[in-house]
């Protein structure tokens, strides 16, 4: 069964985001805050990955983690009104990866993109211009 880990997620759409993973046969795993330094190898309980984690490396923002790319899961997430912004596959280039590396990550990309799009595809397309 492949797993998602879930990081910081608002008890709610971890409700929705649990409900469609158990629809598609994947196992969710809440990571509590003070495991954010660990590599996502050892939160995943694969071999070779120690659990030793960086106590100090944390981030705040909503991640998922999934152990296997799956559109079905991502398509009944967004569904179920419960689309999360920062997410991943696990990769033999990320799996030595702390979770707050990945989320590092995650955000320079994520912020290269805004710089890359138009200025008119950086709005939100449900806010009303000024």
């Amino acid at each position: 069964m492949s797993r998602i880990l879930l990081f910081n997620m608002d008890p709610e759409k971890a409700v929705k985001i649990r409900i469609a993973a158990y629809r598609l046969g994947f196992d969710c795993l809440e990571i509590p805050p003070e495991d954010q330094g660990t590599p996502l190898g050892a939160l995943l309980g694969l071999p070779g990955f120690e659990c030793a984690a960086d106590p100090g490396d944390g981030f705040a923002e909503e991640m998922l983690v999934m152990e296997a790319l799956s559109s079905e899961l991502l398509d009944a997430m967004r569904a179920s009104g419960a689309a999360v912004s920062l997410k991943a596959v696990v990769t033999e280039h990320n799996v030595g990866w702390s979770a707050a590396q990945l989320c590092r990550e995650l955000r320079r990309e994520h912020e290269a993109m805004q710089r890359l799009r138009p200025k008119s595809q950086n709005r939100h397309p449900h806010k009303k211009r000024k």
